[in-house]
């Protein structure tokens, strides 16, 4: 007996999301990204995501290395949980909130 869960594409993208969250930190990091201004303030209190949030600041917040943190997040954008946006040398990414809503209903009607 074969089962039709959804497309070829639709299964796909739910695997890479499924594997971006197996991890227990980049599930965090995607949490921390839903209200950014209360997870990541400068110093000065000057608020951090008019671009996203810088990954020097998730690195902080996580306590890891760049390097880790910085292949978290590109398995975090592979799936498209979040977006990437370049200001100077520095990484700022921010919840794609709308690909998330997809994947939620992509995931409803599969399960």
């Amino acid at each position: 007996m074969t089962t039709r869960t959804g497309s070829a594409p639709e299964v796909e993208q739910l695997l890479e999301v499924f594997k971006a969250l197996a991890n227990p930190v980049r599930l965090q990091i995607l949490g921390w990204l839903r209200e950014p201004e209360e997870n990541f303030l400068e110093e000065r209190g000057r608020m951090v995501v008019e671009a996203g949030v810088c990954v020097s600041h998730i690195q902080a917040k996580a306590g890891l290395a760049q390097s880790t943190v910085s292949a978290y997040m590109a398995s975090l954008q592979r799936a498209g949980l979040v977006r990437a946006t370049r200001v100077g040398k520095w990484t700022h990414y921010r919840r794609d909130e709308e690909r998330i809503a997809r994947i939620v209903e992509i995931l409803g009607r599969s399960l």
